[in-house]
C-alpha cells in the first residue's frame, strides 16, 4: 500500500483473519495461527502480487526487527548531502531512466539483505516492511513508481503458481532477471514523509523477519 502523509505514524500489525476476502473459519470458530505458525495472507487469484494483505504469526515465532536503514554514500562523484551521493552506480550500470529514488532504494534493499544475513536471515524471511519516502528535489510527491520498481528487484519476483522468476524493469530499460530472486511478499506500507534523518536521503526502510521453525 502507498500512502501520502507528512507525519510518520506508527502502525500496529494485527494478525490478518482474511485471505482474498474469505473468512478463515471452521467448525471450531475463527482460525488462529498455531504457536509457531507464520501465515502470509495473499490477494485472491493473483499469481504475482507485490505485497501481502497481512501476516499472521503465532506467539512462539522468533522474529527479528531491523532498525530503519537508509542508503550508503557510494557515489563519490556527487557532492556531499545530495541524493545522488547515496547511490551506487554499479547497481544501475547499463540501465536507462532510473530515478534517484529508485537508485537509492536499490542500495537500501541491498543494505537490508546484509543486515538480515548478519542476523542469520535472508530477504525471503521478511514478513513486514515499512518504507518512508521523501520527495526528490523539485518534485511535489514521493516517487512511488521508482520505489516499487526497486522493491521488485529484491522482493515478490517469483510467480507463485509457476515458480518461475519474473523479469523486472529497472528504470525505462527492458525487464530482465531481478537482482535477487525472492518469492517473499511482506505486509507492506509506504508513506511520504516531510524529511528523513540524513541530508540527501530519499528512502528509509525497516523490516521484520521471522526465523524458520526448528
Amino acid at each position: 500500500m502507498n500512502r501520502r502523509t507528512k507525519t510518520v505514524i506508527g502502525t500496529a500489525l494485527t494478525a490478518a483473519l482474511l485471505t482474498g476476502g474469505t473468512a478463515l473459519a471452521d467448525a471450531r470458530g475463527w482460525w488462529q495461527p498455531g504457536p509457531r505458525d507464520v501465515r502470509v495472507m495473499l490477494p485472491e487469484g493473483q499469481s504475482n502480487p507485490a505485497i501481502a494483505n497481512g501476516v499472521a504469526t503465532g506467539g512462539e515465532v522468533a522474529v527479528y526487527q531491523a532498525s530503519g536503514l537508509g542508503p550508503s554514500a557510494l557515489n563519490p562523484s556527487a557532492p556531499d548531502g545530495t541524493p545522488e551521493r547515496y547511490t551506487d552506480p554499479s547497481l544501475t550500470e547499463g540501465a536507462t531512466g532510473v530515478t534517484i529514488t529508485e537508485a537509492q532504494a536499490l542500495v537500501v534493499l541491498r543494505n537490508i539483505r546484509t543486515n538480515l544475513e548478519a542476523a542469520g536471515l535472508t530477504p525471503a524471511d521478511v514478513i513486514t516492511m515499512k518504507a518512508y519516502l521523501a520527495n526528490p528535489p523539485g518534485a511535489e510527491t514521493a516517487d512511488y513508481a521508482g520505489w516499487n520498481r526497486a522493491y521488485r528487484q529484491y522482493f515478490a519476483n517469483i510467480d507463485l503458481k509457476t515458480r518461475e522468476v519474473v523479469p523486472v524493469p529497472m528504470g525505462t530499460s527492458p525487464a530482465k532477471a531481478p537482482l535477487l530472486a525472492n518469492k517473499a511478499r511482506p505486509a507492506r506500507v509506504s508513506v511520504e514523509v516531510a524529511s528523513l534523518p540524513v541530508a540527501g536521503w530519499l528512502v528509509e526502510v525497516e523490516v521484520t523477519a521471522a526465523y524458520k521453525k526448528r
